[in-house]
């Protein structure tokens, strides 16, 4: 029996389980295949590398993401921590100086002494298995032979949707002629003041705003629907047998859906109004500040799958980016993870293969924060059985609770369901109040919020 448990895969699951097994006096061997080879999303030689957006959703308790983060910090979670410490202003939200993030992550790992980082691709898991404890946490982007080698082990056909990520643009390139800094809701003008007082206010107000915000007329917003239809897109291998989770649809996708779909999605006007005009705009393009400095943004809800020189063209269209620099374009890539509900126990352990567990978006949870959980709750039990084999006690291994959303996570991965697919954090996993229903969202919420957090271990 070897005397350290294996990790395989230095993203957000794998280095959150690194942690907390070196945490907890028990050497980590973690296996990273960067810098020797990247993904096709990849491009930081660092642990942890964030490749779509840099939110990590919402903080507030009444957001199901935000109660899964409160439950993680009192969890002592690595991750959150550094997320926290890393934050750039995001409203309600917390996102992340990327990174800033990912460095921090990284010196965290490499200086634990318990913790020896090897840069290598593995694609043999039966045979690091043999001998000892594995968690395999190679995320939605595994490596085409590693991949085939989990299909061997499971027994299982590999299943697969493919992700989207934005682009992002240089605050300095962006016309402020026409953008305007403000939160939804915060910025439209009050009933009482006078168009000249409101813009007093909202210059005043700018440097505590976390969005720049992008107005359009309603020819303008028609005009750009029509270009980004009629864009060309990336073409990848089996394109059109390919299934798109809905949580990261490619706008150009969503543009097809109807002319209206964008409006009334990540486009919607609702909470704003045009400084130039005191009215609402017919839509409104977000961007969110992506660093620490502020000079970078990316754009709210436009994951993409057109060609570069595409979306230089249609998305130079949009108000305000007429002379925009793009930092970095949208790409578009496959993400894979197993039929977990066959597979896996609610401790992430494989049920056929007991000493071998998974762990972050290759288990079918979606999300940064759902990658941490999951990586937190397969190291807390890969802990218990290394401590049973090695030592011979007592094999308890910890069930979370299906009132807190990061044991609901767990069951809904490890629950029998012939449609799985991906799932993100959210209320409706966790069972529902017991006695009178309660007909306020909020007020539901955060009682929900509050039993998790009473029912946390």
């Amino acid at each position: 029996m070897k005397d350290y448990i294996t990790i395989v895969g230095g993203g957000l699951a794998g280095t959150e389980a690194a942690y907390q097994i070196a945490k907890r006096g028990i050497k980590v061997k973690l296996y990273e295949m960067k810098p020797g080879k990247f993904s096709p999303a990849h491009s930081n030689e660092n642990l942890a590398e964030i490749v779509c957006s840099n939110s990590f959703k919402s903080n507030a308790l009444t957001n199901a993401c935000g109660l899964l983060k409160e439950e993680l910090r009192k969890l002592d979670s690595l991750l959150i921590k550094i997320a926290d410490e890393t934050s750039v202003p995001a409203g309600q939200a917390l996102a992340v100086d990327r990174e800033i993030f990912s460095r921090k992550v990284t010196e965290a790992i490499e200086e634990n002494e318990n913790i020896e980082v090897i840069h290598e691709e593995i694609t043999d898991i039966e045979r690091i298995a043999e001998e000892g404890i594995v968690i395999i946490a190679t995320g939605p982007l595994t490596s085409d032979d590693l991949a085939k080698n989990i299909q061997k082990i499971t027994s299982q056909d590999k299943l697969y949707f493919y992700d989207a990520a934005a682009p992002i643009i240089h605050k300095d390139s962006i016309d402020f002629k026409i953008a305007f800094y403000g939160d939804r809701y915060a910025q439209e003008k009050k009933k009482e003041e006078t168009i000249e007082e409101w813009k007093k206010r909202l210059e005043e107000e700018k440097e505590e705003q976390s969005y720049i915000n992008l107005p359009m007329t309603q020819e303008e917003y028609e005009t750009f629907v029509r270009e980004l239809i009629d864009a060309e897109v990336v073409t990848l291998h089996d394109f059109e047998k390919r299934e798109i989770f809905e949580g990261c649809m490619p706008i150009e996708i969503m543009a097809k859906r109807g002319l209206d779909t964008l409006r009334f999605g990540p486009l919607k006007p609702v909470g704003f109004d045009d400084p130039r005009t005191g009215k609402r705009p017919y839509a409104v393009v977000q961007l969110r500040q992506d660093d620490k400095q502020a000079t970078m943004y990316n754009m709210v809800g436009f994951q993409t799958n057109l060609k570069y020189g595409e979306q230089k063209r249609v998305f130079s269209k949009i108000p305000g980016l007429q002379n925009a620099e793009f930092i970095k374009y949208g790409v578009m890539h496959r993400n894979t993870y197993i039929n977990s509900t066959e597979l896996l126990d609610e401790t992430y352990s494989l049920k056929s293969y007991t000493n071998v567990y998974f762990a972050g978006q290759i288990t079918g949870v979606e999300g940064y924060v759902e990658s941490i959980s999951s990586g937190m709750v397969a190291a807390l039990n890969a802990v218990r059985d290394f401590k049973y084999q090695q030592e011979k006690h007592d094999m308890h291994k910890i069930s979370f609770s299906d009132y807190t959303v990061i044991g609901s996570l767990a069951k809904y991965i490890s629950t029998p369901n012939a449609k799985f697919q991906p799932m993100n954090a959210n209320f409706g996993i966790l069972p529902p109040l017991e006695g009178n229903k309660i007909k306020d969202k909020k007020e539901r919420y955060m009682k929900l919020a509050q039993r998790s957090l009473e029912n946390l271990l």
